[in-house]
């Protein structure tokens, strides 16, 4: 593994202004990304540095969390990049939420594993519902992004999220790639630039991302059109941008998984909204 990217001074004395003299908790550096959990005597937060190509993705996060109900945050440059802190979200995420499902774990408890992932999956699908009714796209929902508190699910990692009627991101690539609802694949894909992610797909990528959380596997059988395991995101986007792969068929929970497949295998205009899909995973 590399060295870990240092924590710029100037994020540092935000942090602590916050929370008092903090530790320092490495969490991920990846792609350009630096993540810190910073905790304090009076708070927690999350400290993260975008450096190289991070930075304008850092930036742009920090100015969609400035026009967020229930977000705040604090950003300023450093030397070699662009820092942002934001208060820390405690819980699991959905994909940890759904652990006992996947790894068979809740045989002895079945009926409370389920409810409790159940419960989680309909609070993500509403967490979704409030951002689009508030204009908002994600642009780059997967399973580690939903963080289930006291108060329900809240959503994380903005950099991909615009505001309807609003200047688009000037390249969009459409978040993770193996969750990109396939008319976005198309348009990434064979453009134009810039591209106008919609709220369903969206909703594709949140019934994906249950689909997964449920599964621990992606959506989509790669393997059934010839697509390699090592196949780089422009090729298996390619993939999906024809509309054709089949669902994966792992199935440890069938009840769930037709209400999700049901919104996989739609068309965008035939999507339910991420309300719509929250109400009919109750209803399961």
């Amino acid at each position: 593994m590399g060295r870990f990217t240092a924590c710029p001074q100037e994020a540092l004395k935000a942090a602590e202004y916050l929370c008092g003299p903090v530790e320092l908790k490495e969490i991920t550096d990846r792609r350009g990304s630096a993540v810190w959990k910073a905790t304090g005597a009076t708070a927690t937060v999350s400290v993260k540095f975008g450096y190289g190509e991070g930075a304008e993705t850092t930036a742009r996060e920090a100015a969609v969390l400035d026009q967020l109900p229930r977000y705040t945050v604090t950003a300023g440059r450093a030397p070699g990049g662009v820092w942002c802190v934001t208060p820390w979200l405690n819980g699991p995420s959905t994909f940890q939420l759904f652990q006992s499902i996947r790894d068979g774990s809740d045989r002895c408890t079945h009926v409370l594993g389920r409810s409790q992932a159940l419960v989680g999956a309909v609070e993500l699908c509403r967490a979704v519902a409030d951002l689009h009714i508030a204009g908002w796209v994600h642009g780059d929902l997967q399973p580690s992004h939903g963080i289930h508190t006291l108060s329900g699910a809240r959503l994380i990692d903005f950099a991909w999220t615009w505001h309807e009627g609003e200047a688009p991101w000037p390249r969009f690539y459409g978040g993770i790639t193996h969750l990109v609802a396939p008319e976005l694949a198309a348009w990434i894909t064979h453009g134009p630039q810039p591209v106008k992610p919609a709220a369903s797909a969206d909703v594709y990528a949140l019934a994906g991302t249950l689909w997964t959380c449920t599964t621990g596997r992606w959506p989509l059988d790669y393997a059934a059109v010839g697509v390699r395991p090592d196949a780089g995101p422009v090729a298996r986007r390619t993939a999906i941008a024809t509309g054709t792969i089949p669902l994966d068929s792992a199935t440890p929970w069938p009840t769930l998984q037709n209400v999700l497949r049901a919104v996989l295998l739609s068309g965008p205009d035939d999507r339910p909204t991420a309300a719509e899909l929250g109400i009919a995973l109750a209803e399961a």
